[in-house]
């Protein structure tokens, strides 16, 4: 559900789960104190493009793919002896752009060891993150590609109603399909799809332990 209202900020702490709240013609420094307001409300995701403002609720279902994704990829980087810093759903913004964005989960991979220690990461002065995640339940996060693409994120999975899987690579300023991550070699769309059924039906331990066994067996049977 989307809604068109003016007087937003009254109406926020009353968004559903699963609700959209849109607001055009916002200013930067409108978005930048709303954005502090709610920093304390971690299940708001805020963003922002050239004075379009959006506040979206998860469902918590999404809350708990996300957190099962967050396991799933520190296990693939251990099994690649790859850094990995996870953060979350960070705000990331640049007035420079006017566009800013939450994601529902974003990883630095390849670009890790130039944020690890850092207290604060920006986006006007740092790499942004190899990956994003958004998972749409009710909610089409496809409006936000435009913000990752000007920040100059080089990869998106898109998880849609739950359970198809998209890893989408930046190229030409947009965002095309790919069949492997191309932070993590050997990852295709189809196991995470698969990993994340299962941690619904079979629990996440069981469903983590099964995803590390297929990895294995990837890996010897190429």
């Amino acid at each position: 559900m989307q809604t068109l209202i003016p007087d937003y900020r009254s109406c926020i702490d009353q968004l559903p789960e699963g609700t959209t709240l849109v607001v055009h013609r916002t200013s930067w420094d409108d978005y930048e104190r709303l954005v502090e307001e709610l920093a304390e409300q971690p299940k708001r995701r805020v963003s922002y493009e050239c004075g379009r403002l959006e506040i979206m609720t998860p469902l918590s279902p999404h809350e708990r793919d996300i957190r099962f994704i967050d396991a799933l990829v520190l296990a693939i980087a251990e099994e690649l002896d790859l850094q990995l810093e996870n953060l979350g759903s960070t705000t990331w913004k640049s007035r420079r752009l006017a566009r800013g964005a939450e994601p529902d989960a974003c990883y630095y991979v390849a670009s890790a060891a130039r944020i690890i220690g850092r207290k604060s990461v920006t986006i006007d002065t740092d790499p942004p993150p190899d990956i994003v995640v958004e998972i749409d339940v009710t909610n089409e996060s496809v409006r936000k590609f435009s913000i990752y693409a000007a920040f100059g994120v080089g990869e998106i999975w898109h998880i849609e109603d739950g359970d198809t899987v998209h890893f989408l690579q930046l190229a030409g300023g947009e965002y095309r399909a790919i069949p492997e991550s191309a932070s993590f070699p050997g990852l295709i769309p189809s196991m995470l799809a698969h990993a994340l059924a299962a941690s619904r039906t079979a629990g996440q331990t069981a469903a983590l332990k099964a995803f590390r066994q297929q990895w294995h067996s990837r890996s010897q049977n190429p």
